[in-house]
């Protein structure tokens, strides 16, 4: 249950802490039982796997071949990579990325590296369906598409950041086969976006030059060019502005020094940040961070933050036995190539203290084999700090239980601070490769939100083995949500919550005075036993204040069914086929 405060919030800080952190905000030795530490250095190099280009290197087109030969079809492997182009023109290119891979551009703007070609995804590695495009991005690039259109062929975790698009964007596979995605931030297309066969897809903070169909739920969010808010037919949902947004951390070149940029927050955001030029924000020098590599611990992780350094975790995979503590305020951590971290024996991944600014970005927490009772904890139980000028923010953090090995946690991410912007996360509970089943992978609750004022902007959490979302804070909002209950479920009586049949989807508390979620859908492919019944995709309370517009449930082949979209709101699906059902508004 939320705590509420039991002192007013106040953001003052006494002289004492004032001078504490002004300390921390340097680089200096730990002492240790009265021993002076080794001070962990700052800066350096970003390691073999992050791959940087400039316009002269001979053979680009080889090198990038290489890499996707490997990535293409490696959706468990543990190879990581980061290719980064240096601002310039690059000609014939067509880059195709495959697993853990992240493209981007090294200039401070997406003009300022161009591509007269293109950045790929398709799904010829998995017979034409592309549900299974994860974990790869492209960021901060402008692409000059050779046929006029880019194909961008991916599900979850997957995002597409600040690119820009002087041509249209194909988010279907070669032949239109089957995608579930997906994400678009901070990003110009000049021309149309066609989703042809995505079921899902959520637009943020950005700019089209017309967007053709949509399946299920097609949501935008401060998107100049959107079309008009018509769920279910067409299925669009439409915001004019984006209430609260701050886009990701990211690097760049200031001449031959690498530096991050942190952009500052927005409030009822439209179109790109970048349109005039020079984004507003912060640049970091990255001798002000611990450059992580392979084989770092968490003790030194640990260490460097506490010396004033932010993190850069170059594309690897990190194993920990401790859990990450950030602490101080404004931190950055900021992952490449989906830098990954995985706890051994049970502990938190991360846990982030209940100050202001901290930024968690391009990370997956991959689960270890004995169960987390959390894997990211963002606040202490009981926080209370209002953080509203310089919220905390997760962007492209992901979590995955199971897949790639046996793994279990009990909640996979818990949010105790106010004013945490959640902006595109996926929380999967794995229903395919090594290490899955009912108990194998073992992970009741997806997210699980204390916080009040807390945003969300593209939520994906699939699978879990009862709640997937729950929320009990405040004046909680979330912008596009996607889930999939979990296909294997053994029985009806598996997934029984007393006298409901079924866990919700995405669960307000009966305490909750105030929430609101447009876009939102939940999906249930109970392929062991089809004849299971989930009584409703969504459960709130009943109240003024509680609102949800666009809101869709799907049963997918007929395994399985949903008697309600939200309560006892909203018809049944039935039958064999893939029948939708939904409800615009709620109550």
């Amino acid at each position: 249950m939320h705590a509420p405060p039991t002192a007013p919030r106040t953001r003052a800080l006494g002289f004492a802490a004032l001078a504490v952190a002004m300390l921390m905000s340097v680089p200096t030795a730990q002492t240790a039982f009265g021993e002076e530490a080794k001070a962990v250095p700052g800066g350096g190099d970003l390691g073999p796997n992050v791959h940087v280009f400039d316009p002269s290197t001979p053979d680009i087109q080889g090198k990038v071949d290489e890499i996707f030969k490997k990535q293409e079809s490696a959706q468990f492997g543990l190879d990581r990579h980061a290719l980064m182009f240096k601002p310039g023109t690059y000609d014939n290119i067509n880059a195709q990325i495959g697993f853990y891979t992240q493209i981007a551009g090294l200039g401070l703007n997406p003009n300022d590296t161009t591509f007269n070609g293109d950045v790929t995804v398709d799904a010829g590695w998995f017979d034409g369906n592309a549900t299974q495009n994860f974990w790869r991005s492209a960021e901060n690039l402008t692409l000059n598409p050779v046929s006029g259109t880019n194909r961008w062929a991916v599900s979850q975790a997957a995002p597409f950041r600040r690119m820009h698009v002087k041509g249209g964007l194909n988010l279907a596979p070669d032949g239109y086969g089957w995608a579930s995605g997906g994400y678009i931030a901070d990003s110009k297309i000049d021309g149309t976006v066609g989703p042809y066969s995505q079921q899902q897809w959520y637009t943020r903070d950005s700019s089209v030059g017309g967007w053709v169909n949509g399946v299920w739920n097609m949501t935008f969010s401060g998107v100049e060019g959107a079309p008009a808010n018509s769920f279910p037919e067409p299925p669009y949902t439409t915001l004019e502005t984006t209430p609260i947004s701050r886009e990701k951390p990211f690097l760049y070149l200031d001449g031959d020094d690498y530096k991050v940029f942190v952009p500052e927050k927005r409030e009822n955001a439209r179109g790109v940040s970048w349109a005039n030029g020079t984004p507003a924000g912060e640049s970091i020098p990255l001798d002000q961070f611990y450059v992580v590599k392979e084989g770092a611990d968490a003790a030194t992780i640990n260490a460097a933050v506490e010396q004033g350094l932010h993190l850069l975790f170059t594309p690897g995979v990190y194993h920990i036995d401790e859990t990450i503590n950030i602490n101080r305020a404004d931190t950055v951590a900021l992952g490449l190539g989906l830098a990954t971290i995985i706890p051994d024996n049970g502990v938190t991944a991360i846990k982030v203290g209940d100050v202001d600014g901290v930024k968690l970005a391009g990370l997956l927490v991959d689960a270890g084999p004995v169960n987390s009772e959390t894997l990211i904890e963002v606040g202490p139980e009981n926080a209370s700090a209002d953080h509203s000028a310089n919220p905390t923010s997760l962007q492209d953090v992901f979590v995955r239980i199971g897949g790639a090995g046996p793994g279990k946690a009990t909640t996979s991410i818990v949010v105790n601070s106010d004013d945490v912007i959640i902006d595109h996360t996926w929380v999967w509970r794995a229903d395919h490769g090594e290490g899955w089943g009912w108990e194998t992978n073992r992970a009741d609750y997806g997210v699980r939100v204390n916080g009040d004022d807390v945003l969300a902007t593209g939520l994906f959490v699939e699978h879990f083995n009862k709640y997937d979302v729950e929320w009990y804070g405040e004046r909680g909002r979330t912008i596009f949500f996607q889930n999939e209950k979990a296909y294997d479920a053994p029985n009806q009586e598996a997934i029984q919550n007393g006298d409901t049949k079924g866990y919700a989807a995405y669960r307000v508390d009966d305490s909750v005075e105030q929430h609101e979620g447009w876009g939102m859908g939940s999906y249930c492919y109970y392929n062991v036993d089809p004849t299971i019944i989930q009584e409703h995709g969504f459960k709130a309370p009943v109240k003024p204040g509680v609102k949800f517009h666009s809101l869709i449930v799907v049963s997918l082949g007929g395994n399985g069914q949903y008697e309600h979209v939200i309560n006892d709101v909203g018809s049944p699906t039935s039958g064999t086929e893939t029948v939708p059902s939904q409800v615009v508004n709620f109550p």
